[in-house]
């Protein structure tokens, strides 16, 4: 498989996840905080996690607690990742060349956001969601620096080359 079929997948991949993320943000920000904690709490009570008062049972609800308590910030960061994802997934399908430096740096700061989160919250998902992430920022530098070779080898006046150097 080619590196910009590759990226192509890449991309995509990114643009579903800032999509889900930014539908994700929306419907919490709709969804009242008594929702969340009555459906943690009707699982609980309708014994569908074994013992009420066990260990997994006081997790759910603590965690939906703490949940309804942090809602704003999840809210205002789903919906920040998943528009500032598809901003960059449309300029990169774009092929705007200010957007893969951008790209690779917010991206990259994605990672160490999530690398950090893992640390503190020991998450299992976050180092994987870390990983995707670096090979995606590769894919990002990699189809940059083609681009650049690219245009560079295309003869100087043509209409190929000028709408290149429009695409700036």
């Amino acid at each position: 498989m080619s590196t910009e079929k590759l990226f192509r997948i890449a991309i995509t991949l990114k643009g579903l996840d800032g999509a889900l993320q930014l539908v994700g943000g929306l419907i919490l920000l709709i969804v009242p905080a008594s929702v969340i904690s009555g459906f943690a709490h009707a699982v609980v009570t309708r014994d569908l996690l074994g013992d009420p008062e066990g260990t997994l049972a006081r997790h759910l609800e603590l965690a939906a607690g703490h949940f309804a308590e942090g809602r704003t910030f999840a809210v205002a960061y789903l919906v920040a990742h998943g528009l500032i994802k598809l901003g960059l997934v449309w300029a990169l399908a774009k092929k705007v060349m200010r957007a893969y430096p951008v790209a690779a740096v917010v991206l990259s700061a994605f990672v160490v956001y999530e690398i950090f989160r893992a640390i503190h919250t020991h998450s299992l998902a976050l180092p994987f969601f870390a990983a995707l992430d670096v090979v995606i920022v590769v894919l990002v530098l990699r189809e940059y620096r083609q681009l650049k070779r690219d245009r560079v080898a295309l003869p100087a006046d043509t209409p190929v080359r000028r709408a290149a150097q429009a695409m700036r």
